[in-house]
């Protein structure tokens, strides 16, 4: 499958009358998905959204984020993945620098204050912006106050758009963009990872046929945001093999778990936190029986005995790999492996076309299997370029087309490894890979700091970022102050 618009119509024409997406107890058959992406993209093109524009998605885990994610595929707009944790001049860097076009979310959604965040955004920072689509589940007629960061922008609702032709003919190519995920980058500012329709089309087919979606009755919890890569190669390759996602806004150990016993989930994936909590909220030495595959990334050492404690309540818990250049579940270890090889991260590789090697980094010579070097990958997942950004592509996909991972790593075969850490000075902070000089450009960026050194501490509880500073003279600081700087940065 080439295209996003192909493959589900591929999969409507298949199971049309089968639930696509459970929202809060809500379905929407494939039928009624695809029709939606359709109303949705004739509104947009009517709205002179033409192909290669970028739309930013900012909007928790729900049907409406994979609606309009569709409507674009449609179209050939280019999809910008807006992490919901974005703080205000993140929001303001990435929406301008992007171009987008349009912005949607959700400004009354009670567990993020996405209004908030955009009323720390200058009136100049989202110049280029034209329309804003609001999304609600409020019946109420009254209106949200919004920012003034959005005046002058169009402000329409996802209800009117929705008000499109139900046809639609879709003819984008697979070569084209569709989306656009933000990673960090050594200079500080994240960089543009931008994926094409065939990228997200082939790699959602083949880890669908991987995990044998088609051929069961799959039923997929989504609790990984959307806006990674994590979350939406579930959803998508779901899409790919006619399964049902089951969306959850935001993670509730007590909701999921309750999700997972009442609909008997089959399929999930997430962080080790995230898993433990689940054990933690049930009972019983068998407490989800339908569950067939569960995939983790490792983000806490503490939780050094997650798989053990899993395996012994017939959770077989297997580790993961992945990242935005190459997208989610490119690797994962064998459920049907002893615990101490499923805890690993790595493992083999879910698509029978990709190719891997380990390479000296100092030396870019390529090394035996055994021995420790960089990961490089090539796979049809991988993506197309840095957005914007041709410096950074050329130093990342190498001449021969393969991916330069960042990731130092044991190759054990052609189609196996071992992943060990993240090479460089990118540290991984609460789950998330950080470049310290973002750290350090937002302290420097104080009035009373002359000059900031980031650096990444291994402890017990995991890598702390430590930061050295270089007052400005005369200034006594006062850190209470400072940290609530940071804190609201």
């Amino acid at each position: 499958m080439k295209t996003f618009p192909a493959l589900i119509q591929k999969t409507t024409t298949a199971w049309g009358d089968r639930n696509a997406i459970s929202d809060r107890g809500k379905m929407r058959t494939y039928k009624e998905f695809s029709e939606r992406g359709n109303r949705l993209a004739n509104s947009l093109q009517e709205l002179g959204i033409e192909p290669g524009d970028r739309i930013g998605l900012w909007l928790p885990n729900c049907a409406a984020y994979l609606e309009m994610f569709l409507a674009c595929s449609k179209i050939g707009a280019v999809v910008v993945a807006l992490n919901t944790k974005f703080k205000s001049h993140e929001m303001e860097d990435i929406v301008s620098r992007s171009g987008c076009r349009m912005l949607v979310l959700w400004p009354d959604f009670k567990n993020i204050p996405f209004l908030d965040i955009l009323g720390g955004v200058s009136k100049e920072g989202l110049s280029k912006l034209e329309f804003v689509v609001c999304y609600t589940e409020t019946e109420s007629n009254s209106t949200v106050a919004l920012p003034s960061c959005l005046e002058r922008k169009q402000i329409l609702t996802f209800e009117a758009l929705l008000q499109g032709a139900p046809e639609f003919s879709s003819n984008v190519s697979p070569d084209e963009g569709l989306l656009i995920f933000t990673t960090s980058g050594t200079t500080g500012k994240p960089k543009f990872v931008l994926h094409t329709q065939y990228s997200v089309a082939c790699h959602s087919a083949q880890i669908s046929d991987h995990f044998g979606y088609h051929e069961r009755e799959c039923r997929l919890l989504q609790v990984n945001p959307l806006c990674g890569t994590f979350g939406l190669t579930q959803a998508l390759s779901g899409f790919a093999g006619g399964g049902t996602v089951y969306c959850l806004p935001v993670f509730e150990a007590e909701e999921a778990a309750k999700i997972m016993q009442k609909d008997r989930i089959t399929d999930i994936n997430g962080s080790d936190d995230m898993f433990q909590m689940l054990l933690d909220e049930v009972s019983g030495a068998d407490p989800f029986p339908a569950l067939q595959n569960a995939g983790y990334a490792a983000f806490n050492p503490a939780l050094i005995n997650l798989v053990a404690d899993a395996t012994a309540r017939n959770i077989s818990l297997y580790g993961l790999w992945g990242m935005s250049e190459v997208q989610a579940f490119v690797a994962h270890q064998k459920p049907e492996d002893p615990t101490a090889a499923r805890k690993l991260a790595g493992g083999w590789l879910t698509s029978p076309e990709a190719k891997i090697r380990s390479t000296d980094p100092d030396t870019n010579q390529e090394l035996p299997y055994g021995e420790k070097g960089e990961l490089e990958i090539r796979c049809p997942s991988q993506m197309k370029e840095y957005w914007g950004n041709p410096e950074a592509t050329a130093k990342t996909i190498t001449t021969d087309g393969y991916i330069k991972t960042g990731d130092f790593a044991i190759q054990l075969d052609e189609s196996r490894f071992t992943f060990l850490s993240r090479m460089g000075d990118v540290l991984r902070l609460g789950g998330y890979l950080t470049d310290p000089v973002e750290i350090e450009n937002c302290l420097t960026d104080h009035p009373e700091i002359e000059k900031a050194q980031v650096v990444g501490v291994e402890t017990d509880f995991g890598t702390k970022a430590i930061a050295f500073l270089v007052l400005k003279q005369g200034v006594e600081l006062d850190m209470p102050t400072l940290v609530q700087y940071c804190k609201n940065r």
